[in-house]
């Protein structure tokens, strides 16, 4: 009597999984020698160059504010020029 094991079965998912795991390590191998240890995308630079990104968008959106105010005021001393202007009839 012989007990014969069932062989696992190795499909398309096993194969995948393999693949992507295998490519994702030889990026960051890649990653590593192209650019150097120091220069590594870790969470904290991600995480860095989102609140300096945040920041910059900030400040380019009170800058925008502030020339919105300028014209809005510019137009409304021009419409009371032209209202001082204009003959009473």
């Amino acid at each position: 009597m012989s007990i014969t094991e069932p062989h696992p079965n190795i499909g398309l998912t096993t194969i995948s999984r393999t693949v992507a795991s295998l490519a994702v390590g030889v990026v960051h191998t890649l990653e590593r020698a192209v650019v150097g240890e120091e220069r590594m995308r870790t969470a904290r630079g991600n995480a860095w160059e989102a609140v300096c990104a945040d920041r910059a968008r900030a400040d380019q959106r009170a800058e925008l504010n502030r020339l919105v105010a300028e014209l809005t005021a510019a137009r409304a001393a021009s419409r009371s020029l032209q209202r001082e202007r204009q003959p009473v009839g």
